[in-house]
């Protein structure tokens, strides 16, 4: 259920705290027609509510907190008046843009900063600050002030191979971020060719930016997990730490899936555990059946922490969670070689491969992609019993390698 709107004006605290609920809801300001429209995966986007030559109209000014509540305010009485001379304003809009692309004035910042907007309120606040630090640090530095038209292959490679010369992998990001800017000012009439399309890789040429070979986290046989718990048993790091590897062994969740888990995710009297499309890798809500042990683990971590947001808050401040490395800190300390958190669920995969699961089962519990809808739909529905079934299985096989777990 959303929370009552008492019609008061904003304030840069309610803005801030407005929390995402099952369906979109929103928050009014000043009566004038502008509200903040939450959605379930966390963004908040401003719109104005006007009616114009008798009929009801929305104008989207833009996503908070990149359009604070002050310039919101602004955009809404400037809309105000052209309204009031019987003027859209989003028509205006879009007769601005093409004013500037007139003027020159059309260089690459102002055309990311309006495809951030437009796309923003379908990101999740992870992936939004992810594509604001590529924006702010690497790409408006280096072509930003340019106007679009005028940005090359040959400014866009610099901008990438001066990245990769510090991380190859965030160089891939962001040539995929000037190049998904381009196809939006492509479709926008404000561009008319994507010059990271001759950045791509031709078949028999070296790669523009070779990136390190990864090595993938090995999995555990069923004796070196049992070497494992009794590691664990005698760690002498915190009992949070302990129960969280605990449960990434029973769950075999991604990492920062487990350590930003909160406890409205999970239910004790359906033994669930429910994730959001918007904390998921693959933006879709997923569901963990615990099994007994499970269950025993989270309520011994509740009288830790279950009066908190998070099962596993962080030392500093309980206000965030804890820290994605703290699993693979505990795991050295343990001395557990060649070994990562992530390999719990590779290890996971291989045992009830071998164990003869069904492979569409396994992979839906590991909430990896399903290209087919429809099959996708199926599975939901028809694999729930059998994926219950195996969790519990799995955890009696990992339970009966240690006294306790």
């Amino acid at each position: 259920m959303a929370p009552n709107d008492t019609h008061k004006p904003l304030t840069n605290v309610r803005c801030q705290n407005a929390a995402p609920a099952d369906k979109p809801y929103r928050l009014t300001d000043r009566g004038d027609g502008l509200t903040l429209e939450i959605r379930p995966n966390g963004s908040k986007l401003w719109r104005l509510r006007y009616r114009l030559a008798g009929k009801a109209n929305m104008f989207a000014i833009g996503a908070y907190p990149t359009v604070s509540l002050q310039d919101a305010r602004r955009a809404t009485d400037a809309a105000r008046d052209l309204i009031a001379q019987g003027i859209n304003p989003a028509l205006h809009r879009k007769a601005s843009v093409r004013a500037k692309i007139a003027e020159g004035e059309n260089t690459f910042e102002a055309v990311a900063e309006d495809w951030k907007a437009k796309n923003a309120p379908d990101w999740s606040p992870r992936y939004a600050a992810q594509i604001e630090r590529f924006l702010r640090k690497d790409i408006v530095p280096s072509v930003g002030r340019f106007p679009i038209k005028d940005v090359g292959t040959r400014q866009v490679k610099d901008a990438v191979l001066k990245v990769a010369s510090r991380s190859p992998t965030t160089a891939v990001a962001v040539r995929q971020t000037i190049s998904a800017i381009f196809d939006f000012a492509i479709e926008e009439d404000r561009a008319t060719q994507n010059p990271t399309d001759r950045l791509r890789r031709r078949k028999g040429a070296k790669p523009l930016i070779p990136l390190p070979e990864t090595k993938s986290s090995r999995h555990l046989s069923i004796e070196e997990i049992q070497g494992m718990l009794t590691a664990l048993a005698s760690y002498g790091g915190s009992p949070l730490t302990v129960i969280a590897m605990k449960l990434k062994l029973l769950t075999f969740t991604r990492t920062e899936e487990l350590v930003a888990a909160e406890w409205d995710e999970i239910n004790f009297e359906t033994a669930e555990w429910v994730l959001s499309e918007h904390r998921m890798k693959m933006r879709r809500t997923h569901l963990v059946p615990l099994a007994r042990q499970s269950v025993e683990l989270l309520r011994e971590l509740h009288s830790h922490t279950g009066s908190g947001r998070f099962l596993f808050p962080n030392i500093k401040s309980a206000q965030k969670h804890m820290s994605i490395s703290t699993l693979n800190a505990a795991l050295k300390r343990m001395n557990v070689k060649g070994f990562s958190a992530h390999g719990f669920r590779s290890t996971a995969s291989t045992i009830l491969n071998e164990r003869n699961y069904r492979s569409d089962v396994i992979e839906m519990q590991l909430a990896h992609v399903e290209m087919n809808k429809v099959r996708k739909a199926y599975n939901h529905a028809q694999y729930l019993e059998e994926r219950k079934a195996m969790m519990q299985d799995y955890a009696d096989l990992i339970s009966n390698q240690s006294t306790k777990i």
